[in-house]
């Protein structure tokens, strides 16, 4: 199918998209790598009377650490951070989450930024963004705001951002040099949409407890979700196979899944329960190698 008709500009800088987006309203939608948007508009599950081409803003590509975080402008693709020698020595969690984005193709054009405002209950990087309590930096006509990760997503295919408002970059603050992270997903085919997730960053005291841990997980609800009770659970205890399965069980009973064509809500339960107690067993074994003597 061919979308709907709908008039093209092309942004030069944050200015002139906040300008646009002003003029325009709720009518417009911003483009950035395309890759979600674009297939929505051709199913004609989107609608933009007026499509913001952001791409060409260069200031928005970048990954650099700064002030004890990681930052990295919304228009960073996702092949970048998936080769990031930075990304991969500070935080590789997030390596992995974009090597297993799609193909090679969605790889090379999408954006982290794009895919976060795409805010798809299923995407990759929610759960991350969660694990690592990253900020969103926004900028819109009444000046510069942050969001935290934890009320960036609203809803299904919804954030926090205003209208008028264009997100400029995500910060990571940088994790402890003996934590360690793993991103896991539950996918029908390589490069899907999760069925279940889980991000998982912990790190351990010289006695094997759990001292620091975040953990964020799709599938469990419209929006990608903070496990705040399993990080409440799992903090200053001694990890076993006993409080590993407890921590499953307890994301299992939180959960309130969707029943689509990925599988029942009771099914996803059960697969969100699994996907986290592997998480937590992958990073506990990195993290136990970065311990403290």
């Amino acid at each position: 199918m061919y979308p709907a008709a709908f008039e093209y500009l092309k942004a030069r800088s944050v200015r002139d998209a906040i300008a646009f987006l002003k003029q325009h309203g709720d009518d417009a939608k911003l483009l950035a790598g395309g890759q979600s948007l674009v297939p929505m508009m051709k199913l004609r599950v989107a609608r933009p009377k007026v499509l913001i081409d952001i791409h060409r803003i260069a200031d928005l590509n970048y990954i650099r650490e700064e002030s004890g975080a990681i930052r990295l402008g919304a228009m960073t693709r996702h092949v970048q951070i998936e080769e990031s020698s930075l990304i991969r020595e500070k935080i590789p969690m997030l390596a992995e989450a974009a090597s297993k984005i799609a193909d090679t193709q969605v790889r090379n054009r999408g954006t982290i930024g794009g895919a976060l405002v795409q805010a798809d209950p299923c995407g990759d990087y929610g759960a991350v963004v969660l694990a690592l309590n990253a900020q969103m930096k926004c900028v819109g006509q009444r000046g510069d705001r942050v969001i935290p990760a934890t009320d960036f997503f609203t809803f299904a295919y919804s954030t926090a951002l205003e209208t008028d408002e264009i997100l400029t970059e995500i910060v990571m603050p940088l994790p402890d040099k003996c934590s360690a992270g793993v991103y896991l997903k539950l996918e029908k085919v390589a490069g899907d949409f999760a069925i279940a997730s889980a991000a998982v960053q912990l790190s351990l005291d010289s006695g094997g407890a759990c001292n620091e841990v975040g953990i964020g997980v799709t599938g469990a609800g419209m929006v990608p979700q903070k496990a705040l009770a399993v990080e409440s659970l799992l903090r200053g205890k001694t990890m076993s196979s006993a409080l590993i399965d407890q921590a499953g069980q307890l994301i299992q009973e939180s959960a309130e899944p969707i029943e689509d064509l990925r599988g029942s809500a009771a099914y996803k339960k059960k697969a969100l329960g699994a996907i986290l107690r592997r998480a937590i067993r992958e990073a506990l074994q990195r993290a136990d190698a970065r311990k403290p003597s």
